[in-house]
């Protein structure tokens, strides 16, 4: 595959798919060749830039308080860099993927001296992060760039190759492509979290909800086994390896994700606590998008719910959460609908298992157990990332994420 959009994604440039999606989408980054992947780095670096100057336009001091769903802004841009530079520039063993030792030894020295003193999370613990002394934005800007036309240069060598359709060969970028989409998508969220305006094209994809078909009541799915996670060619991340089969009994599930209309009517029949950014205003319900007040769409998916509410909800209503292997298996029957928030599922974010850690080895498993697995994708969620198979996961707590959920019947 070179890029090119697989049934169910509408695919511009980036990541320009419809707000939501109907039945199994994959990302095309996956099985992306390199020529495909440059253009994928370069616009997602549009993206990046595009946020860091709005957030310059909104919060000029760029300063933001020591949260824990948040980092220095200038931190986040620095470590985009810092990560790609790492996989795709100083790893002298880039090409081996997932077969990659990566000891420190195999590592060349950054263009910045001070960089894995400054960037490498691994090393730099969170509450840290706040009082490094960060270089200025024209700073982080210049190694924003310097990084990418590196990485871009040993991209097109190697497309010159032999390797150059080879899953281990490509592995590590579309490993930092999607590294960088996501810390993009926690740009927005902080956003929205701090109330600061951003435009509406940088925070969601393009969008064609309407375009897809009105889900017509829940849907039937027969017991079966299914196949959960990934198996075959292309780019995986590791808790997604070592697919198994499940055994699931018959179950119904919603088409789409809950919306408020079936979400406030509990709120006002228990007074269970509403997110920060939801209200009733002289008798009408209104929403803070990136700081504005606004007319809630009561068709719209709940959002910004943590796991506790969402289960509230089920209990309330006499249903349940999904586990992710129904969340998974539903989501291959035509009228299943999402895109539009993560979802929030029953399933502890666990090993599969004979699990086997990849070489970005804190991707997954400093977080076994005590993290909820999400499906699906949001808004702010780039077409680059969203796939199928993809295992999100947070702590159940957090409600500044753009996640809801959907049911299914007792």
């Amino acid at each position: 595959m070179n890029g090119s959009t697989t049934a169910g994604a509408r695919q511009t440039p980036e990541d320009a798919v419809s707000v939501g999606f109907e039945g199994p989408v994959h990302s095309p980054i996956r099985t992306a060749s390199a020529q495909a992947l440059a253009l994928a780095l370069q616009a997602t670096r549009a993206r990046t830039l595009g946020l860091l100057q709005a957030w310059q336009s909104a919060l000029p001091d760029l300063s933001v308080p020591p949260l824990a769903g948040m980092n220095p802004p200038l931190w986040e841009w620095g470590h985009i860099a810092w990560f790609q530079e790492w996989w795709t520039v100083r790893n002298r063993q880039r090409l081996l993927g997932t077969r990659s030792a990566c000891s420190a030894s195999d590592f060349d020295a950054s263009v910045r001296p001070d960089a894995d003193a400054l960037y490498n999370s691994s090393e730099i613990a969170h509450d840290s992060r706040w009082a490094l002394a960060l270089p200025d934005l024209a700073a982080t800007q210049a190694y924003l760039e310097q990084v990418l036309q590196r990485s871009l240069t040993h991209l097109a060598a190697l497309a010159q190759t032999e390797h150059a359709d080879s899953d281990q060969a490509l592995y590590f970028w579309r490993l930092v492509v999607q590294h960088e989409d996501m810390h993009n998508e926690a740009s927005v969220y902080m956003a929205q979290a701090l109330g600061l305006a951003l435009p509406q094209a940088l925070c969601e994809r393009g969008g064609a909800a309407a375009q897809l078909p009105s889900p017509k009541g829940p849907l039937r799915v027969p017991a079966q086994v299914h196949r959960l996670g990934h198996e075959g060619p292309g780019f995986a991340f590791d808790n997604e390896c070592q697919a198994q089969g499940v055994s699931l009994a018959a179950f119904s599930i919603d088409a789409q994700a809950v919306t408020w209309a079936r979400y406030l009517p509990f709120v006002q029949a228990t007074g269970h606590t509403l997110a920060p950014h939801v209200r009733q205003a002289q008798g009408v319900w209104q929403a803070q998008r990136f700081g504005q007040w606004q007319a809630l769409d009561l068709q719209a998916p709940a959002v910004h719910l943590n796991a506790h509410d969402a289960q509230a909800w089920c209990q309330w209503a006499g249903r349940r959460l999904p586990s992710e292997a129904e969340w998974e298996c539903a989501a291959q029957q035509p009228g299943f609908v999402w895109g539009q928030v993560w979802e929030w599922t029953a399933s502890d974010f666990a090993p599969f298992p004979g699990f086997e850690p990849h070489p970005y080895r804190d991707y997954s498993a400093p977080w076994w157990h005590s993290h909820r697995v999400l499906r699906g994708a949001c808004a702010a969620t780039s077409g680059h990332v969203a796939d199928v198979r993809y295992r999100n996961f947070f702590v159940p707590e957090r409600r500044d994420i753009f996640a809801g959920f959907r049911s299914v019947a007792l």
